[in-house]
Formats: C-alpha cells, structure tokens, sequence
C-alpha cells in the first residue's frame, strides 16, 4: 500500500500564500497520478487540483489562476501545491492522495490550512 505524507499547512492573512508538499512511497506498480482535496467545515470533499505522470494538470474552479500544482519530475512521487492570494473560503483540511497503476487511491491524513480575514 502506498504511504502518503503531506506537510505545509499554517494559519494565513487573507491575500497571502502557503505552498503544501505531498510525498507518496511504498508503491510497487507507479504512480498514475496525485493530486490535493480539500474539505471546509459542513462542506462536501472538492477537488483542488490533480497532476498526471505524464505533466497533465486539472483544477477546481474555484482555484484556477491561484494555485498551482507540481511535482518532482524524476520520479512524480511528490507534489506541491502553490497557494497564491488565499481567501477565507480556502479555509479547510487539504488531503493529497496518490492513485497508483492498479487503481488503487492511498489518502494522506490531512493538512489544515486557515485563512484569516
């Protein structure tokens, strides 16, 4: 089973920026893709953003144009999420997850980001 670790949450001013890094290991068959969830309190799981081994990224609406996604390109087993002009509604626990080549997904524990206005 893959092993995922996220680090780089904190608490910021509205406006400013935090970077997230994600590091996935223990996987046997490759990384197919990894990418950021992110969960406000009384809100659904959305999507943030996604990176494909092959370079391929996709965001959430809500943050296009904000943040960016990136990866490590030796080995697509870690990845950073650039988190540009943070607004309050930002503010949730960031999940990373790791698909690997069987369609397995592996989930980190969670990273809270909080943003203050």
């Amino acid at each position: 089973q893959v092993h995922v670790v996220e680090s780089g949450g904190g608490l910021v001013q509205a406006g400013g920026s935090l970077r997230l890094s994600c590091a996935a290991s223990g996987s046997a068959v490759g990384i197919n893709n990894m990418g950021w969830h992110r969960q406000a309190p009384g809100k659904e799981r959305e999507l943030v953003a996604v990176i494909t081994s092959g370079g391929g990224t996709k965001y959430g609406d809500s943050v296009k144009d904000r943040f960016t996604i990136s990866s490590d390109v030796a080995k697509r087993t870690t990845v950073y999420l650039s988190m540009n002009n943070l607004k309050p509604e930002d503010t949730g626990v960031y999940y990373c997850y790791a698909l690997d080549n069987r369609g397995y997904t592996s989930w980190g524990q969670g990273t809270q980001v909080t943003v203050s206005s």
